[in-house]
């Protein structure tokens, strides 16, 4: 368990964090989300198998009622080559590829692309550079649970002021690391505000 000394906020939490992982493969949830009891076996177990870099799955919004609704990313179910997730996020302004939550990685990889965006929100978004260092799979299988209830940030009233900034940052900041490990493979993307 990691205590620290004053609240920092998930991203640097996160962080921190890695530096105390012993094992290989590294994911997370956020307090108040639940893990389907096969989640973390199934994505370790194909990662061993495949040697791959990472494994995600879908997820699933866990209403008060206890019902589930199963959200599709936009990328498909497969093995994925190192940068092509991102083909899947063509603007700040779409549907991010894959949920950046049921991403389990190898730990050296998280370490390697700086961990969480230290963003006040949506720094998980930044977790999604990691399907640029390795080759991975998305599982056509539900790995997490969103756990859908009226005090998780999201409905906050003032959410949406930073969510445009932060989406952005993300994209961003994937797109210009794809375009640096990449030349000839990176899209030729420009944010929404250089695109006059």
């Amino acid at each position: 368990m990691l205590a620290l000394p004053r609240p920092v906020g998930a991203a640097c939490a996160r962080n921190l964090a890695v530096n105390l992982a012993r094992g290989k493969a590294l994911t997370w949830a956020d307090d108040d989300d639940v893990l389907p009891s096969w989640s973390l076996s199934s994505r370790l177990h194909h990662m061993r198998k495949t040697g791959l870099g990472w494994v995600a799955g879908y997820s699933a919004d866990l209403q008060p009622d206890g019902s589930t609704r199963v959200w599709r990313c936009p990328t498909p179910p497969g093995r994925h080559e190192p940068g092509a997730v991102w083909t899947y996020w063509p603007t700040p302004h779409h549907t991010i590829p894959i949920g950046p939550t049921t991403i389990m990685a190898r730990t050296r990889l998280w370490s390697a692309i700086g961990g969480m965006g230290g963003l006040v929100q949506g720094e998980d978004y930044c977790a999604l550079k990691v399907t640029h260092l390795a080759a991975g799979e998305l599982l056509p299988q539900v790995v997490y649970h969103y756990r859908k209830h009226d005090h998780q940030l999201t409905k906050q009233a003032d959410y949406d002021e930073l969510e445009d900034a932060a989406r952005l940052f993300a994209w961003r900041s994937g797109n210009d690391l794809a375009s640096i490990l990449s030349p000839s493979r990176a899209p030729a993307r420009k944010p929404p505000d250089e695109q006059r």
